[in-house]
């Protein structure tokens, strides 16, 4: 498959940039891979998912994705990947044969760490599950099941195919499989949820003792069939009971929270989401999948591809949709709102090493921040207080130029 390569001009916006200090040392690298197919589109789902032909181009889009970081290589040249993450739409729908021949050729191309994480998102459902064990045969040594839920007239509302019956076989199965570390996706605030219908499905969850926990609460988004046609969802002082019942439950288990929605049981969190949260580099190839690549000189560069799987596979488009080179104004609220999404921050030290700037170009901002108790004051760390947790929006809007 040949694309047209050329890329499209960097975005620079607005007057000359000073100069950035060159990095001292590049971050981690990932790779994230977008399979854009489900079986059917969730109605509260605003991710770049497509409905499936009853015939996937499996073949043609792995010549795709591989031909996709061809045109990446030379910006990563001598590094290797820490992580690599399967998402979708709907990664399980693809063969096992298809997904050995994609990670084959990822690992010719770029070197895989020792102990590199590999987790692909799937759905509980039967077919699904049967597919299990040749994943882990291939090297994929993390799973990612979407439940949302373990209710029947909750998986109808939101739209969900499988049952809670399968949801709860799901678990089984992926430790059968011999997935030892494995996440449960579970949503919460869903229409017409009870106090005591988001505690019983979070129950059920930690029973099942996966190693990590992604609960989360539902939101409306735009150009979505719920956007459009709202369900009936729970009051505020509902949610807020939810949240802080649930949240006292996962502590009782051991899952600690490490991130606004995530809850790890102990070295367990997503080293590949870690990475984003804390400024990581990261490759992103298929349609619509987005990128940001850290160079030597300081640069830093956000990639996306091309949208809609039939113009990625398309011979004649080109896969890169567009790419932005973030500018000095930009830098602290582009570091941040991925940063303080963490429970604990990170490590102040990672600003100037993974941005090129320094931390006295914070310190303004940062001052005004800790005054309005939403920021630590803590000198070594950049971390939000609880209260900053809760309004994260205004304490970012501190860190806008």
């Amino acid at each position: 498959m040949i694309h047209d390569s050329s890329a499209s001009p960097l975005i620079f916006g607005g007057a000359a940039q000073s100069p950035r200090a060159a990095l001292p040392v590049l971050p981690p690298l990932a790779l994230y891979i977008h399979i854009p197919w489900c079986v059917r589109k969730c109605p509260y789902c605003d991710f770049n998912s497509h409905t499936a032909s009853p015939v996937l181009p499996e073949e043609e889009y792995v010549d795709a994705l591989l031909a996709d970081l061809d045109q990446d290589l030379h910006a990563v040249y001598g590094r290797e990947l820490s992580s690599i993450f399967f998402g979708g739409g709907t990664p399980s729908l693809f063969s096992a044969e298809a997904l050995g021949r994609l990670l084959k050729g990822v690992e010719q191309r770029i070197p895989f760490a020792s102990d590199i994480e590999i987790t692909l998102e799937a759905n509980p459902g039967t077919f699904e599950q049967e597919k299990f064990v040749a994943y882990r045969a291939l090297g994929i040594n993390r799973l990612s099941i979407g439940i949302q839920s373990f209710q029947e007239e909750k998986l109808k509302a939101l739209g969900r195919i499988h049952n809670g019956d399968e949801a709860v076989r799901a678990a089984g199965m992926a430790r059968q499989a011999g997935f030892d570390n494995f996440n449960l996706d579970l949503m919460h605030g869903l229409p017409d949820q009870s106090l005591d219908d988001a505690l019983s499905d979070l129950r059920q969850a930690i029973a099942l003792k996966p190693t990590h926990l992604s609960w989360y609460q539902l939101t409306l988004e735009p150009n979505t069939v719920f956007w459009n046609q709202p369900p009936t969802l729970p009051e505020d002082d509902t949610l807020w009971d939810i949240q802080e019942a649930g949240q006292a439950l996962l502590a009782e288990h051991g899952y600690a929270q490490y991130e606004v929605s995530a809850y790890a049981q102990p070295g367990r969190p997503a080293r590949h989401n870690l990475n984003y949260w804390s400024f990581g580099d990261f490759i992103g190839i298929g349609a619509g999948a987005h990128g940001k690549l850290s160079h030597p000189d300081g640069r830093i560069v956000r990639t996306w591809k091309t949208r809609l799987p039939k113009d990625y596979l398309n011979p004649a488009k080109s896969f890169k949709a567009g790419e932005k080179a973030l500018t000095n104004e930009e830098m602290p609220f582009e570091f941040l709102m991925n940063a303080l999404r963490l429970t604990e921050g990170v490590e102040s030290r990672l600003y100037p090493e993974r941005t090129g700037m320094s931390l006295e170009s914070l310190a303004e901002s940062r001052q005004v921040a800790e005054q309005s108790g939403l920021l630590q004051v803590e000198p070594s760390r950049l971390a939000a207080t609880e209260r900053g947790q809760l309004f994260l929006n205004d304490l970012l809007q501190t860190f806008l130029s």
